[in-house]
């Protein structure tokens, strides 16, 4: 999922981005977020989902009655959406915007940002940008649900790995380092193409890590309450979610 211009080169990555996340749990994260959703009055509504990728938590929410907005800065991974939802996605509105300066019509009962999204915004001042969009969104109460992964996952966790994996329709090589501050990405994709020969892409992404305290200190900063927090990630994917609330503009 995306939302800043270090992203823009998931045009590759967006045809294969399913394959390589078929682990996610979405399901399992998105009875999570209706639970939370629920324990604060709400059960419909408007819903945004932020950085929303190729749309499969969107959906997920839409079919659990939530009326749908998904945004994500790449209109690659916005065309493989649509290309999925197989001309069902006209009750999901898409749009192709950043995440540090999305707009909309109006406000939202709710924005969920999920699948580390969050740590693409590289500085406190791009994480505030979006905190603060998010506080001016959301209506009065509104809740903003979302995971990250936090400083010693880049640092304890993926370090200066290096991962591989090879599989029919797309292997890949993901190539880790983090310099204390930045984890670099540098992912080289062989996809099997119509004619049985594999197409070679490489592409380099960058996320920061946070701890609990700078993202509450930014929260707050923006206009947010902290609410809560939980740790959702299996062993080796060390990942928080965290849920704060609109208090007033």
């Amino acid at each position: 999922m995306t939302g800043t211009e270090s992203m823009e080169s998931y045009s590759a990555f967006a045809k294969v981005y399913d394959l390589l996340m078929d682990n996610v749990p979405y399901e399992e994260w998105t009875e999570r977020i209706k639970k939370i959703l629920a324990s604060h009055g709400i059960a419909d509504g408007l819903v945004l989902d932020l950085a929303c990728g190729t749309g499969t938590m969107t959906r997920l929410l839409a079919e659990a009655g939530y009326d749908m907005i998904g945004a994500d800065a790449s209109a690659e991974m916005l065309e493989e959406a649509r290309e999925k939802a197989g001309g069902k996605e006209e009750d999901i509105l898409y749009l192709c915007q950043d995440m540090r300066s999305f707009e909309l019509y109006g406000t939202v009962r709710a924005v969920v940002c999920m699948c580390d999204s969050i740590n693409y915004l590289l500085s406190k001042e791009d994480l505030l940008a979006c905190f603060k969009l998010v506080n001016n969104y959301l209506d009065p109460g509104g809740l903003f649900i979302f995971d990250f992964h936090p400083t010693e996952y880049y640092r304890d966790c993926l370090g200066d790995t290096v991962i591989a994996e090879r599989r029919e329709e797309c292997s890949f090589i993901w190539e880790n380092g983090f310099d204390g501050e930045l984890n670099e990405c540098l992912l080289t994709m062989f996809v099997r193409a119509e004619d049985g020969r594999y197409d070679c892409f490489e592409e380099q992404h960058l996320q920061r890590g946070y701890t609990p305290e700078e993202i509450k200190e930014v929260l707050a900063e923006a206009g947010l309450v902290f609410l809560e927090s939980e740790e959702i990630g299996d062993e080796g994917d060390a990942r928080i979610l965290a849920v704060a609330r609109e208090q007033g503009k």
